[in-house]
């Protein structure tokens, strides 16, 4: 078994208080959100059952980590009401329109610039 295969390998939970695999060897019957919400479920309010890890020198902590739900006690995701996706098109048309020319620039406004690209270089589109 390899130093950082062993690391990572705690099934009883006694280092890290929860079950802890090594990447790609979680066993069956356990899932991420992203796995949960590809299979149409979510976590449902349930706690973490365990957690899968991986080296990674970028990070301070040296590891990186991702959180595994049980898939039987996760439930359906709710479907999207029409008041929903109304609200969803409002936030999303609040992003688009500047707040300086008070128009819809057709794209998400860059949060660097605050305003629409031609309101914030505007002294060079006169020049031009």
């Amino acid at each position: 078994m390899s130093p950082t295969f062993g690391k990572c390998f705690d099934p009883t939970g006694a280092t890290f208080g929860i079950p802890t695999y090594p990447w790609r060897y979680a066993p069956d019957g356990y899932a991420t959100r992203r796995q949960l919400r590809a299979r149409g479920l979510r976590p449902g309010g349930q706690p973490v059952a365990a957690q899968i890890m991986r080296r990674n020198r970028g990070r301070k902590s040296g590891a990186l980590v991702g959180y595994l739900y049980r898939v039987d006690l996760a439930k359906p995701v709710r479907p999207m009401t029409s008041r929903k996706w109304g609200a969803l098109a409002l936030a999303m048309l609040a992003r688009r329109t500047c707040p300086q020319c008070r128009t819809d620039v057709g794209y998400v406004i860059p949060t660097s610039l605050g305003t629409c690209v031609p309101c914030a270089y505007l002294d060079e589109q006169r020049a031009a």
